[in-house]
């Protein structure tokens, strides 16, 4: 083996793809148990590693030297097998710095908050301190080692100006968590979460929602990954390459998803935008059909329409688990807001507005048979559609035209 990744689990990392793009070595995940790091690396085996939570101090002990900045922050994300003898190095300082200057989150002056007590968050306070932070605090639920508990930060910091979590907090399949409440930090500028697993944790979507300018933890993996290609290699990478990677996987890994009254197009937009692009489709309503065994119509008439609800939220959660899909959503599903935050974590919402006057009723949509019932509910859910949307297309071009702007929006 040339090059990988280490980690306990590796299933969601998106660093082989990173490495592909890079484009200049073999790459792969390689999963190892607590038990078997020290074996693997006694092997050296390998020209060059990547290194994941939870083994980036676990790793220290079995290398020949490190650089100063891995000695100083504790904390090892990079090997290099130089003739036999193992260097480790902190690639994740660099990546976190560029972060911070290329999304224009600006720590100078400010007083920063710090979630987490691994190796993760002393790149944090690192990156925080040489970029000038007038003050950092590391907090955690035990508070031992200098840090304050959440409820010290909520007593003490409201003043915070930067937010930084660095726990696994929010991340697959952890999703709903959230380090700190954003509506308790009033004077918080910048939100900087590691996490990218959901590519919108629940803290990145919440500061979102009040202005803060939030980013989650992809940028800096990608930056870290370059700056660790130049270490494995002895070759530079132009920084132009992290922007052009960072554009690619979010637009790859970003699910399309449409919403919008019922016989708006969904359907038939879906599946054009799905052969186009080589995606998968999800069709939520063909889901809870096949998972209720019955027609919408029938689950309407039998059990009522909170039951139809409560099942479009369970396909629409599982579906927004992972990205880079097509999800054609049912007319009624942004009116849970649980659900459009769902849609939200790794989807871009796209409304179809589509003319009252083309709307036409259907059948099989028992709240949407007849004229009359499409009126009112276009009356009652259009500010909703546009509420939840992050893209509006107006419908009134070919399907095929109105796919391509649905796909220029995205890009």
């Amino acid at each position: 083996m040339k090059y990988g990744l280490i980690g306990k689990k590796l299933v969601h990392s998106f660093s082989q793809d990173i490495h592909a793009k890079i484009g200049r070595y073999p790459y792969k995940h390689i999963e190892l148990s607590p038990e078997e790091v020290g074996g693997f690396l006694a092997n050296r085996d390998f020209d060059g590693l990547n290194v994941t939570m939870p083994y980036k101090q676990t790793v220290i002990p079995y290398l020949d030297d490190m650089s100063d900045l891995a000695g100083e922050v504790g904390a090892v994300n990079t090997i290099v097998n130089r003739n036999g003898k193992l260097i480790g190095y902190n690639t994740d300082v660099g990546g976190m710095k560029i972060l911070f200057e290329d999304m224009e989150i600006d720590p100078a002056g400010k007083k920063v908050l710090i979630a987490g007590s691994g190796g993760t968050s002393r790149t944090a306070e690192r990156v925080a301190s040489d970029l000038g932070a007038a003050e950092i605090i590391r907090v955690s639920r035990s508070g031992r080692d200098g840090a304050v508990t959440y409820e010290d930060a909520y007593r003490d910091h409201t003043d915070a100006g930067i937010l930084i979590n660095t726990t696994p907090a929010g991340m697959y399949p952890d999703i709903t968590g959230i380090p700190f409440d954003p509506d308790r930090f009033p004077d918080t500028a910048g939100v900087v979460d590691v996490v990218y697993n959901p590519l919108k944790p629940a803290l990145v979507r919440r500061a979102a929602e009040k202005g803060i300018t939030a980013v989650n933890g992809l940028y800096m993996l990608v930056a870290q990954a370059v700056i660790a290609a130049e270490l494995f290699t002895g070759e530079s990478v132009n920084r132009s390459e992290i922007s052009r990677i960072y554009r690619e996987l979010m637009s790859e890994k970003t699910s399309i998803v449409l919403t919008g009254m019922p016989c708006s197009g969904k359907t038939t937009l879906g599946r054009i935008l799905s052969e186009k692009l080589g995606r998968p489709l999800v069709e939520t309503d063909d889901e809870i059909v096949a998972r209720a065994g019955m027609p919408i119509t029938e689950i309407f008439s039998r059990y009522g329409e909170k039951h139809f609800r409560d099942l479009e939220s369970e396909v629409v959660f599982e579906a927004s688990l992972s990205g880079g899909k097509v999800i054609s959503t049912g007319g009624g599903a942004v009116l849970r807001k649980e659900n459009t935050d769902a849609l939200k974590m790794n989807g871009t919402i796209v409304f179809l507005d589509r003319r009252l006057e083309d709307l036409l009723p259907s059948d099989d949509r028992p709240l949407a048979d007849n004229a009359d019932k499409i009126r009112k509910l276009y009356e009652k859910r259009y500010p909703i559609y546009k509420g939840a949307a992050d893209v509006i297309i107006k419908v009134q071009g070919t399907e095929e035209s109105t796919a391509d702007e649905i796909w220029r929006a995205m890009k």
